[in-house]
């Protein structure tokens, strides 16, 4: 692991932050009458995935609220998965976007994970 100065240099935040771009974009397709319900939901999980990172980072002198703001983390991106699902099964997005979606949040879900079960690493 290199050298930590941010919360901008976790793997697991760029992943997460490419992941809700992604996301981002793909919404943009979906049915105007998503738009203030799916569309706000997924792009809002996903995004908070990120935001919670951020501030696990901040309050990492903390080592419970540090795990805390992971645990956090972790709740947003099953809830994104489960946004993706209805994405899919409503024909929002195709089966081959899901599974790239979902193959890519397997790994942040095992970073966090890793993250959560040895917070000593990253809390100061």
């Amino acid at each position: 692991m290199g050298q930590i100065n941010s919360f901008r240099d976790l793997i697991v935040y760029q992943k997460a932050y490419h992941i809700s771009m992604k996301i981002f974009v793909l919404t943009k397709t979906f049915p105007k009458e998503e738009r203030y319900s799916l569309v706000d939901q997924v792009r809002r999980s996903s995004r908070s995935i990120c935001a919670n990172l951020s501030e696990a980072w901040a309050k990492r002198r903390y080592e419970k609220v540090f795990i805390n703001r992971l645990t956090d983390c972790l709740g947003e991106e099953f809830e994104t998965e489960t946004w993706l699902k209805y994405s899919v099964d409503c024909k929002y997005i195709t089966e081959e976007d899901y599974v790239i979606l979902m193959n890519e949040y397997e790994e942040v879900r095992k970073m966090l994970i890793s993250m959560i079960k040895s917070p000593g690493k990253f809390c100061k």
